[in-house]
């Protein structure tokens, strides 16, 4: 048998694998402290003043690559308008506007990877 420590999402697990493959599969468990990722760049700022995020947050829907800002920091939206448009699995998807505001902050380039739930913009 074998051990490995596995990486996944920043997250550490230990395996135990057997070679000859005779024995049942091992689940694999959270080690109690994951490694910690390495430290991303950080982004650009935004052109809204610092702390002029607003309290309505727009999340990614899912992981992906941002493939387009639809709109800037002070444009006015509708509920349902795009704001982002994010790129998953060669599908384009519309991030848009829970409620009617106005854009505080967009906290992404395009390009930028991201997870699912990661803040990409705020209202207010």
């Amino acid at each position: 048998m074998k051990n490995y420590t596995i990486t996944v999402n920043g997250t550490a697990y230990d395996v135990t694998v057997e070679e000859n493959g005779a024995a049942a599969p091992v689940a694999a468990a959270p080690k109690a402290a994951p490694k910690a990722a390495p430290a991303a760049a950080p982004k650009a700022a935004a052109p809204a003043a610092s702390g002029a995020a607003g309290s309505i947050k727009i999340e990614a829907g899912a992981a992906g690559k941002i493939f387009k800002i639809e709109k800037n920091v002070g444009d006015t939206v509708k509920k349902g308008d795009t704001v982002i448009i994010l790129e998953a699995m060669k599908m384009e998807i519309p991030q848009v506007a829970p409620a009617d505001g106005t854009v505080a902050s967009i906290n992404c380039a395009a390009g930028d990877p991201v997870e699912a739930g990661t803040l990409i913009a705020t209202l207010k």
